[in-house]
């Protein structure tokens, strides 16, 4: 199978070469996707081997989809697309771990779930495990759900990720795939993960503001979905 990576990354200079070095060559292209970094974060994952897209529009979910359009263009189109984010702080070895449900099974959605034995201490805010418990047992409430995470680190069938249509341009990208799937009813999985403290600072839930804004654009899209 065709599997690319899209890494959205805003400022990652510090880390995104060795996250796209340690890809396994299973992948056929890594694509980042420079969200309006000021530092060289382009430079050096250009000497690293990715393609380069420039998303000048600030936010998590239009770094995404500007990968998602490229690819869109492509002549040989993939079957499978992965997420990850680009501060190290997952351990991209693991991917072949991720996209092996697809593969091997025939599931069309997989998510690395940071579960709290493979984690590093202090990898994940007390905001994040809290946000993350909140979301996933709102799901199970509403939708019957057996998600326990909103990893960033996932991996999709082309073809279905592209039938959910997917609008979020900042924080609420990866809880509406989710919501979306299950709506869907596409079949999901998730897989353990490691997961390790970022290398540098987090846009989101590194700021009070990041978080408070990250928070309501989750619940936004689980409310949002409930009604439906």
């Amino acid at each position: 199978m065709m599997i690319k990576v899209i890494i959205p990354a805003f400022n990652e200079a510090d880390s995104i070469a060795r996250v796209i070095q340690e890809i396994p060559e299973s992948v056929d292209e890594v694509i980042v996707v420079n969200n309006n970094s000021t530092d060289d974060t382009v430079t050096n994952a250009e000497n690293a081997g990715a393609t380069v897209l420039t998303e000048t529009r600030k936010g998590y979910g239009y770094a995404c989809l500007k990968g998602m359009d490229f690819i869109a263009e492509q002549s040989n189109l993939p079957d499978i697309i992965v997420f990850i984010d680009g501060d190290y702080s997952d351990y991209p070895e693991e991917l072949n771990k991720v996209v092996a449900p697809i593969i091997e099974d025939d599931i069309d959605m997989v998510i690395g779930a940071r579960v709290k034995e493979l984690r590093e201490e202090g990898s994940m805010t007390p905001q994040q495990i809290f946000g993350n418990w909140l979301a996933t047992s709102l799901m199970k409430l509403f939708f019957r759900a057996t998600f326990t995470d909103l990893g960033p680190f996932r991996a999709m069938k082309y073809d279905k990720l592209l039938a959910l249509q997917m609008q979020d341009k900042t924080y609420g990208w990866t809880v509406e795939m989710q919501l979306k799937a299950l709506k869907q009813k596409f079949t999901y999985t998730e897989v353990p993960v490691r997961y390790k403290k970022r290398i540098g600072v987090s846009k989101v839930s590194g700021t009070v503001k990041g978080s408070i804004f990250a928070g309501m654009k989750i619940l936004g899209w689980i409310f949002k979905y409930s009604l439906k």
